[in-house]
Parts: structure tokens; C-alpha cells; sequence
């Protein structure tokens, strides 16, 4: 049965009893708005939504819960880099009225399964029909203590970068299938002092330059000890993007015993120090070049 047939009022009667929700919501999908208990203790709140559009993020014969993983865990990785915790999370979808209702059933089966790995709530959203491409939004709320975030803009000069994972895995699904890296980042953040950190979404060759301008410094990259995912190239790991990988900025000082303590605490993720930090804008490859850039990009 396609949309145009089964209506809005069916179709959400059909996703929202479905919905995950956590105690900490009195009111949710189904009314004119949601209602939520606000973070405790004086937390900061954190807010961030995210979209998907068919063509650009995922293809039409890409499967529909693969569609709803990645919509999901787009925003929450943004909370990693933040070192938050997500909370509730609103859902939009905007699709033609010939789409499949299995279609958005499956879609909303990948949204879910991706929300409980993380304990979010589903609280609402809103569709809307159109005659242009598929499109997901996806809003989050959530909270992270006032001693515990982290952006993009307190790196110093002399840091030593570091990213988690392998990069330039997205031609090979991983933008499909990837985790949000926020148990790693609430781990850093209660055990280290890190100056700067940001989830690699656009590429490193986006990326990085963006957490050094925010910093006010520059940084040099040793590219030969960039982590490559198996059966890819350097300029896979710098322009791919979607590697969804922390990267982030810490002392030298602490650099030692870091990568002591992540082994012991992550033995199957790896963490890679790529370079550094500085004053002055410095690369040591032709090679680096940019990731990806909205409106910049060819179709």
C-alpha cells in the first residue's frame, strides 16, 4: 500500500504506539507537542538536528532501515564530539504520496532500533508530502555536564591530534552501519583534559581544517600514520568523508598515558595520533585535499 492510500492519520497510527520512550516523558508522539523532564543538576542542554535526502546521503535501492540507522546516529554522533548524552529526539519525514507505507515502516524499524541502542526517546515530529526526493530530519536533545564538554574551539598550539577508528570506509557502507563514538568521548572527558574534539562527518580534509580555524591555530598532519580502513587509499581517508570518527586535541603531556589507558578500555577500537597542533598553518603532503562540502559538491 502506498501513502497516498493509507493517509497520514493510518500511517501514524501504524508508527507511534511503536515509538521507544523513557519515564522521563509525560507526553509524547501523538499530541500537539511533546513533554519531557528537563536535565537535572544545572546540565547544560544540548541540541542538534541532522537531515537525510535521498540522492545526496543514501540511494533509493538503499535499504529503508539502513536509511533510519543513519538518520538517527547522524545527530548523536555530533553529540559525541560534544561528550553528550542524548535524551529525546523528534522525527520529520517528507516523502512523495507514491512511497510504500513498508517503505516507512522499515524506515521507522531502523530509526528505533538505532534510538534504543542509545536509551533516546522518540517524542514526535511531523510528515509532510512532497514531489521532490525523500527526506529525514531527525532533531536531538539531550544534556552534558557543565565540567564535561567539548567543541571545536580550545585547541593550542603544540597538541597532538588524534582520531578513533579507520578511515575512508564509507564507499564500502560504513556511513550505513557506523556507531556514534559517545561512550569514548564520555570516557575521554572524564578521564583527560580535551582541548578540542569533533566528529569526522565531511572528511579530514574538511574537517580538520575547520576544528583548527575554530582554534585559531594551524596543524600539521603525518600522513603516513593515517589509519586506512583495508583496500583504501590516503586520499580515501582524507576526502571520503561520513567516517563518523572522533577527532580530537590533547597535550602532549597526556599523550602517553592515553594511549595506554584507551587500549585497556577500547582493546578492539584503535586510536591513531596523526599530528599536531601549531602556530602556523603547516602540511607535510600535496596530497591533503578537501572532503566533502555542501552546495560545492557535483550531482
Amino acid at each position: 500500500m502506498i501513502l497516498k492510500a493509507l493517509g497520514e492519520d493510518r500511517l501514524l497510527g501504524q508508527l507511534l504506539p511503536r515509538l521507544p520512550l523513557a519515564k522521563s516523558v509525560p507526553v509524547g508522539a501523538g499530541d500537539d507537542c511533546a513533554l519531557v523532564k528537563p536535565p537535572a543538576g544545572g546540565n547544560l542542554l544540548v541540541l542538534k538536528t541532522d537531515c537525510l535526502v535521498e540522492g545526496i546521503h543514501f540511494l533509493s535501492r538503499t535499504a529503508p532501515q539502513d536509511v533510519g540507522w543513519k538518520a538517527m546516529m547522524r545527530p548523536l554522533s555530533d553529540f559525541a564530539a560534544t561528550s553528550a548524552l542524548p535524551q529525546f529526539a523528534l522525527i520529520t519525514l517528507i516523502a512523495s504520496k507514491e512511497t510504500e507505507a513498508e517503505w516507512v515502516k522499515r524506515l521507522y524499524g531502523g530509526l528505533c532500533r538505532a534510538a534504543k541502542r542509545f536509551k533516546v526517546s522518540i517524542v514526535g515530529g511531523e510528515t509532510s508530502s512532497t514531489r521532490g526526493p525523500i527526506a529525514i530530519s531527525v532533531s536531538v536533545v539531550g544534556f552534558v555536564e557543565k565540567d564535561r564538554w567539548a567543541s571545536r574551539r580550545g585547541g593550542k598550539d603544540g597538541d597532538d591530534l588524534f582520531v578513533t577508528g579507520r578511515l575512508g570506509g564509507a564507499s564500502r557502507a560504513k556511513h550505513l552501519r557506523f556507531m556514534p563514538r559517545i561512550a569514548e568521548s564520555r570516557w575521554l572527558t572524564k578521564n583527560f583534559p580535551v582541548h578540542a574534539m569533533m566528529d569526522l562527518s565531511d572528511g579530514l580534509g574538511v574537517d580538520l581544517p575547520r576544528l583548527a580555524r575554530a582554534s585559531k591555530v594551524g596543524f600539521s598532519v603525518e600522513m603516513e600514520n593515517l589509519p586506512l580502513t583495508r583496500g583504501t587509499k590516503i586520499d580515501n581517508a582524507i576526502s571520503e568523508g561520513e567516517d563518523y570518527e572522533l577527532l580530537f586535541a590533547i597535550s602532549p603531556r597526556q599523550s602517553k598515558r592515553l594511549q595506554k589507558d584507551w587500549r585497556r578500555k577500547f582493546p578492539k577500537l584503535l586510536l591513531t595520533r596523526i599530528g599536531k597542533l601549531n602556530s602556523k598553518f603547516e602540511i607535510r603532503n600535496s596530497k591533503f585535499s578537501r572532503g566533502y562540502v555542501h552546495f560545492q559538491q557535483s550531482s
